[in-house]
């Protein structure tokens, strides 16, 4: 009588969740508990960690695995593991932990999801992390930005006990745990699968990528979009699911199957390209589509390309074995208009004889804000309909004009003439959030701490970002002297629509000497503390898309030069 034999791949994997009796308990001793609100990022960390998409991970990294993560891409015991998962807190709630202690994770709405015995605690080196973990210390990268201005100072680490598994309510029939798919491959009887890891929406040159990438490995297919948290800026993941879901039916359905990974991304480039293989694998995974810059962040501060275009590729080569799943090289494809097909751009023989078309992702981009035709050689029309919906033209959509300057600069005298200048124009709501008006209706408990002065700007950013997604014009007009909190805000507004940063570059003897409210005054004679321009910084902005001389030109001239600027990039029709 002959066994069969389950390919080690597909047996199940260790999950990190206690049955369910043993949660009801849990859940009810858990109130007593020291308790950890999640960020986003966390969660996204916390539900691989439990379902195994992390395997061999028990928990949080112990400071032993991390610095050797860090330094060698390794655990403490040598397995093979490229990305510290850590759990940062705050200096405040780290003092409330001791070692040995349990403390209650919850999710935003306060639903306990795993309890954590924290073994460690320390004070990361996080310059060096960067440096070892990103290839530089810049703050340019999205994760390093991370690190330094949104992650907690303290770092807790410890094995993790499972209660529940985070909530989603969309697209839950397209959400698989590793064993989920690992069982789907084995009912199927697929014994080779590659997969493919996206954070954009798929059009025609993926597709024959994919296709080719399935026939070469002779396998079947797992198309794995990243829905967690990807670069900032990107499409978010409501509108790139039902682009996939729109394309899905030019696969074959006997050979294809999509799933949605919740993965935090950290646009770590190689190391980031071995964490997806590994994560592939402990999904049931054998091969793996490599692509070219694979998760690189762009540019960094000094306009170079972060990580060479082969670097994930080598790496991942050097370590395949190990891992055991193989690379894919993904090439780049190439339109040929002649042959009316997708060819690999390395393999095109007569390259001088026909016509090739490609449009990049900026040139994608621009198309769409400007509402210009996208040929259907580049994409399928279901694609393109799902995105116009998401991202109609340019001159529909709403926008934010972020003032910054000195106090006296001029900046609230602009805003008021712009607001005056749009609504004149019509078409769309405009709002003006002016310092003093935030102030008095917002953030009315604030003082002028550096803190209290950051808050009430993330607070002006959150409302904007709400006013732009509603396809309205907000127009600010605080100091906002620190460039880290007007990049959050940028980031913020800049998921639903453009971000305007104008410096009303007024100096600070113009401002001083225009002094209408006193200030300065008082600020010189030390009656008033940390004042922007006298006894705290105000670090100017490098590149804002408008930079304003308000000493020889009038309001209304300064006015209308933003009136010109927000037609030449299309968000106002001339």
């Amino acid at each position: 009588m002959s066994v069969k034999i389950m390919p080690p791949d597909l047996a199940p994997i260790p999950e990190l969740y206690v049955s369910y009796e043993s949660a009801q308990k849990l859940k009810a001793e858990a109130g007593d508990l020291v308790s950890h609100d999640l960020t986003p990022r966390q969660i996204c960390d916390l539900e691989l960690l439990m379902n195994g998409g992390f395997n061999p991970l028990k928990g949080f990294l112990s400071e032993a695995d991390y610095t050797s993560v860090v330094d060698t891409m390794r655990l403490a015991d040598g397995a093979l593991w490229p990305m510290p998962v850590t759990l940062d807190v705050s200096e405040g709630f780290a003092d409330k932990v001791t070692i040995g202690q349990d403390i209650a994770l919850r999710d935003q709405e306060g639903v306990i999801l795993a309890t954590m015995t924290v073994t460690d605690k320390w004070v990361p080196n996080k310059a060096h992390e960067a440096e070892k973990v990103y290839g530089a210390d810049d703050s340019a990268h999205p994760a390093v930005n991370y690190l330094h201005n949104t992650a907690g100072s303290v770092y807790l680490g410890g094995p993790i006990t499972g209660i529940q598994q985070p909530v989603h309510y969309d697209f839950r029939g397209r959400r698989d745990t590793p064993n989920e798919l690992r069982a789907l491959f084995r009912k199927l009887g697929w014994r080779k699968v590659v997969a493919f890891q996206t954070r954009n929406p798929l059009h025609r040159a993926h597709q024959e990528l994919t296709f080719r990438a399935a026939r070469e490995a002779q396998a079947n297919l797992l198309i794995h979009p990243v829905v967690g948290m990807t670069k900032p800026g990107d499409i978010d993941h409501f509108t790139r699911v039902r682009c996939y879901e729109a394309v899905l039916d030019q696969y074959p359905s006997a050979t294809t199957t999509m799933s949605l990974l919740n993965l935090a991304m950290r646009m770590a480039g190689p190391r980031e390209a071995v964490w997806h293989g590994l994560i592939r694998k402990n999904h049931g995974c054998t091969h793996f589509i490599v692509g070219r810059d694979h998760a690189g962040p762009g540019k960094n501060s000094a306009g170079q390309d972060f990580y060479g275009p082969y670097d994930a590729q080598d790496l991942f080569r050097e370590h395949q074995d190990e891992m055991g799943i193989e690379m894919v090289d993904f090439k780049q494809m190439v339109y040929v208009q002649d042959r009316a097909q997708y060819e690999p751009a390395d393999e095109i023989a007569d390259k001088d004889k026909v016509t090739i078309l490609d449009i990049s992702g900026t040139e994608l981009r621009r198309r769409l804000a400007e509402g210009l035709e996208i040929p259907e050689w580049f994409s399928f029309p279901q694609v393109v309909a799902e995105l116009r919906k998401s991202r109609p033209a340019r001159a529909k959509q709403g926008f934010t004009v972020f003032f910054t300057g000195f106090s006296g600069s001029g900046k609230s005298t602009i805003a008021n003439a712009l607001m005056v200048k749009l609504m004149e124009i019509g078409g769309r709501p405009v709002t003006l959030l002016d310092g003093d008006i935030v102030r008095k209706n917002l953030s009315s408990e604030l003082g002028f701490s550096k803190e209290h002065r950051d808050l009430n700007i993330r607070r002006i950013g959150y409302v904007a970002s709400e006013i732009t997604k509603n396809g309205g014009i907000a127009i600010c007009a605080p100091i906002a002297p620190y460039a880290t909190t007007r990049r959050a805000v940028r980031e913020d507004v800049e998921q639903f629509g453009a971000f305007i940063e104008v410096h009303v570059a007024t100096s600070i003897e113009e401002c001083e000497r225009r002094d209408r409210k006193g200030l300065y005054k008082l600020a010189r004679a030390g009656k008033i503390a940390e004042f922007t321009g006298i006894s705290d910084p105000y670090d100017v902005p490098d590149h804002p898309e408008l930079r304003l001389d308000t000493e020889n030109q009038s309001v209304d001239g300064c006015a209308h030069q933003v009136l010109l600027k927000l037609e030449s990039l299309g968000l106002i029709k001339g």
